[in-house]
This record gives structure tokens, C-alpha cells and sequence, in this order.
């Protein structure tokens, strides 16, 4: 579980393609200083499993279904990566629940700066944008932000500018892909609310009741 709060960006040291799968080799600095094989490491926003590393790199397998989910596939050396190691349970949640587990990714559609701000509009698919609520959180890239807006094929979020110097995202354009991951609790209720045969709907008026609103 990891939090969306960035510790380095890394850099794409090497790629080893297989028939639908790969192995990357990311230069990296302060995730490596504690680091084991077996531990987890969110590599723009994807739960990763190191199997090897060295005083300045580390290197994780991806699966075909990482690749098909991801925007994985364009990933080359050279390239800047969020980095973040697995949150500890004395760690503060200075972010929002981060699983690693990307559900799509989405296209930025537009850019614009607002004094020191810089906001990014993204397109996504529906089965996406029904999980994302307007001063919500969502992960960019394993970026925790925070939901400005919503409309019908989009939303937007607005980065301010510490975001900016410690994550890839000021780098992107438009037209560039952003790995997507939606707020998990938001999932979980859905799910339960389908198989649930007993007890209240959980819906807007019974939110309301409850002074969820």
C-alpha cells in the first residue's frame, strides 16, 4: 500500500523485452536505501516487485497484464518515473490510499498555467470517470491529487508547486498518457452494494440521512 506522496523520480537505466513482458532496471537513489528483494516499489503508480538491486538501481519484472493496463509500453531509457517505497503503518497518510493497481489510463487533453498553479485536464473511458468525484482523490502516475472538476468524458486537477518540482508531471504534454488509479474505497462500496441482498441501499438520498452529505 503506498500513499501517492512522490520520494524521487527515477531514471529508465534499461529495458529487456520478452515475447509481452519486460524487465526494467531504474536508477534511483533514496527508495534503494533500505531496499530488499521481495519489496514493493510504486513505479508511476504500479505496485512493482524488486527482484534485484545495487547501491543506485534496482530491477522489477512486468507482467503482459501490467503492460496491457499501463502506459508501460511506451517507457523507455531515459525516462523519468515517480518513485515511492511501501507506506509503514507509523508512516503519516499524507496522501490518500494508494494500491498500485492501475485500473487505465487517461490522455491529457489540455494544459494551462493559474499563477503558481498548473492544471492538467484528462480524458479517460467511463468505467474510469464513475469512480472519480469532483474534491476526490485520484493517482496520476502514482501522484495523490485531488479532483478539481469533473464532466462527461474528463477531469481535471490542479498541481501546485512543490508537486511540480518533485514529480515527472510538469514534463508531461498533451496528448501524453497518465497510468489512472481510482480511490479504492470507492470500488469496495460498489462491489459490496452489488452483492449486498440485505439492508439500505446505499445510495444519494441515504447518504443524506446519514449526514454523509
Amino acid at each position: 500500500m503506498f500513499t501517492g506522496i512522490i520520494e524521487e523520480t527515477g531514471i529508465i537505466q534499461a529495458i529487456k523485452h520478452g515475447a509481452r513482458s519486460s524487465q526494467i532496471t531504474v536508477r534511483a537513489k533514496r527508495v534503494v536505501e533500505d531496499v530488499k528483494v521481495g519489496d514493493s516499489l510504486c513505479t508511476n503508480g504500479v505496485c512493482l516487485t524488486v527482484t534485484a538491486f545495487g547501491a543506485d538501481y534496482f530491477q522489477v519484472d512486468v507482467m503482459p497484464e501490467t503492460i496491457r493496463s499501463t502506459g508501460f509500453n511506451l517507457l523507455k531509457p531515459g525516462t523519468a518515473v515517480n518513485l515511492e517505497r511501501a507506506v509503514r503503518l507509523m508512516d503519516r497518510l499524507g496522501g490518500h490510499l494508494v494500491s498500485g493497481h492501475i485500473d487505465g489510463t487517461g490522455k491529457i487533453v489540455r494544459r494551462w498555467e493559474d499563477d503558481n498553479a498548473v492544471w492538467f485536464k484528462i480524458s479517460a473511458a467511463e468505467t474510469i470517470l464513475r469512480y472519480v468525484v469532483e474534491k476526490g482523490s485520484v493517482a496520476l502516475d502514482g501522484i495523490s491529487l485531488t479532483v478539481a472538476s469533473t464532466d462527461a468524458g474528463s477531469f481535471s486537477v490542479s498541481v501546485i508547486p512543490h508537486t511540480q518540482d518533485v514529480t515527472t508531471l510538469l514534463h508531461k504534454k498533451n496528448g501524453d498518457l497518465l497510468n489512472i488509479e481510482c480511490d479504492i474505497i470507492a470500488k469496495y462500496i460498489e462491489k459490496l452494494q452489488q452483492h449486498s441482498s440485505t439492508g439500505p441501499k446505499i445510495d444519494m438520498d441515504f447518504l443524506a440521512r446519514n449526514d454523509f452529505l
